[in-house]
């Protein structure tokens, strides 16, 4: 059975199967991975407003050293997923999904250690729960959802 949209014009109507999905898992797993990279900001903006936080930074009390190396380290580390969703949306299938299986597992491994390292606030915790849901569900759609291409 197919459906069209209703009110598109006839020369724009296609037919559609009425079990479509209304988005392949390539579309599926670069927002997903824009969903994680805009967690991992505003947890960080939040971190940013945290008194007892930015003091540990500033005074160089905190469980991680924010030097020029550890800045550089956490902006390759955040380069993995923005560059996910770029790759995802060009690279052709087989890169795009790979990439999205080893990337997904890193950032949810990364995430998960973070839990261990210092003292976890609320909101962190909060923040750290959604982006390891959502990188664990990437790794799970590219391996066994995204067998064929599709956007």
């Amino acid at each position: 059975m197919t459906t069209t949209a209703p009110n598109a014009t006839p020369d724009a109507r296609a037919a559609v199967p009425a079990n479509a999905p209304r988005i392949g898992p390539r579309g599926i797993v670069s927002a997903l991975w824009l969903f994680a990279i805009l967690n991992y900001l505003y947890c960080d903006v939040l971190g940013s407003h945290d008194a007892d936080y930015m003091r540990e930074i500033l005074d160089g009390t905190g469980p991680v050293q924010l030097n020029q190396g550890a800045l550089l380290g956490a902006g390759i580390l955040m380069t993995i997923p923005i560059a996910a969703t770029l790759i995802t949306r060009i690279a052709s299938h087989r890169l795009a999904r790979w990439y999205s299986v080893a990337a997904g597992a890193v950032m949810t491994l990364v995430q998960i250690a973070t839990l261990f390292v210092g003292t976890s606030t609320m909101y962190y915790t909060y923040f750290s729960i959604i982006e390891i849901a959502t990188t664990a569900t990437i790794t799970w759609i590219a391996l066994k959802k995204w067998k064929v291409d599709a956007l």
